[in-house]
């Protein structure tokens, strides 16, 4: 079991009518999981609900498995209070990225620590493929032992854009097949538990948000590498996802004029420079391998292919990041993804100095620009976060 860092202690309040009582269960479940264990009366003076309120709704969770006891807390004097913590064994998420060529499974527990993760090749991105691998996957993954029995969601992360006419399952960087596929009932119906559908980078910055560098910041942008480039937006602690779940397209806005044709029907966009796939590209033109573990060896070795592209990327991010930051102010930006992370690092020094913004100022306690910190697994994380997010996590 990994046990992954803890989310920030920020939480909800609660409501005392009754109307709110499903919205309730939500704030104890998050006070308990970002605090440690609590007694009754701590969980009423973090969510300003009444004791009788936060009496009834702990007695629930904790018959329903959600929470625990953790015996009594020593006090100097009187009776001591009966401490509650969420139950890691009483549930598990699971969390899914299917990218072109592969398929990373995760399992994490009510705790949020990773209990278990996969990742198989994709050699056949069409919907009754992946729904057969996804499945085999997800069972495998299951089958590890000391891992809780019941199963609350499954959180599955695609490249989007989705339902974009011209633009949704076309090119390299997306799954084809997949434009006019409801994908949350075929992975429902291949999976067995309820799915929730997200683009990866918004799953990422989830990810990011309650496992690495966004755990402290409830606003931060995140750029993520994946086959193409995309963008995940946090606001007050929550992904913003626009009218139609593809807020943050933004390997597709356009860079060079009359640049390179992408697969989008514009030419010139971002992310047939600055992705994961145009480095792919370049490095297979000089015939040098394409693996993440072949790049980080080739920026090891300081290859002149791989230090072209950096350079090349750097200059076009730049002046993205700065247009980012008057755009939504955000904390920070964060850069991560299927890239090595020497690469990443790589890629933040070479856009130094950054252009002036809004985020220029003295006495900064937060980079402006970052790598961030949990890998390769961001967007799977992030995907199991997603069934969490619906039962536990209330808006801040």
């Amino acid at each position: 079991m990994t046990r992954l860092p803890s989310p920030p202690a920020l939480v909800a309040l609660g409501g005392n009518a009754e109307r709110t009582r499903s919205h309730n269960r939500r704030v104890v479940l998050e006070t308990v999981r970002r605090h440690g264990p609590l007694g009754r009366s701590d969980i009423a003076a973090l969510t300003q609900l009444t004791a009788q309120a936060v009496s009834n709704i702990v007695t629930e969770l904790a018959a329903e498995g959600f929470l625990m006891e953790r015996g009594r807390r020593r006090t100097a004097r009187g009776q001591p209070p009966v401490d509650f913590a969420v139950n890691p064994d009483g549930g598990m998420t699971a969390g899914m990225e299917i990218a072109a060529d592969r398929i990373t499974t995760v399992l994490v527990d009510l705790a949020g620590d990773l209990r278990a993760q996969r990742t198989a090749a994709l050699n056949d991105p069409s919907p009754p493929a992946v729904q057969a691998l996804a499945a085999a996957e997800l069972r495998d993954a299951r089958a590890a032992d000391g891992l809780p029995g019941r199963l609350l969601g499954c959180g599955v992360v695609m490249p989007g854009p989705f339902g974009v006419e011209g633009m949704s399952s076309v090119g390299d960087t997306v799954l084809p097949g997949w434009a006019d596929v409801d994908a949350a009932a075929v992975m429902t119906e291949a999976l067995g538990c309820p799915v929730t559908v997200e683009n990866d980078a918004t799953a990422a910055a989830v990810g990011e948000r309650l496992y690495g560098a966004g755990r402290d910041c409830l606003d931060f942008c995140f750029l993520y590498f994946g086959a193409g480039l995309g963008l995940g937006i946090v606001v007050e602690g929550r992904p913003y996802r626009g009218a139609y779940g593809n807020a943050g397209e933004i390997g597709h806005m356009r860079v060079v004029a009359g640049g390179r044709a992408c697969a989008c029907g514009g030419r010139g966009c971002l992310e047939r420079y600055a992705s994961a796939h145009a480095l792919a590209e370049r490095l297979c033109d000089a015939g040098l391998p394409t693996t993440p573990d072949a790049i980080a060896r080739l920026h090891e070795q300081r290859d002149p292919v791989l230090a072209g592209w950096i350079t090349e990327s750097a200059g076009l991010l730049g002046p993205v990041i700065g247009l980012l930051e008057n755009l939504f102010d955000p904390a920070t930006i964060v850069l991560g993804g299927a890239l090595p992370d020497t690469v990443i690092d790589a890629l933040v020094e070479a856009m130094r100095p950054l252009p002036l913004s809004v985020s220029q100022r003295d006495g900064r306690k937060t980079p402006r620009l970052q790598r961030g910190a949990t890998g390769k697994l961001t967007a799977a994380l992030g995907a199991a976060a997603l069934p969490l997010l619906d039962r536990f996590e209330p808006a801040i």
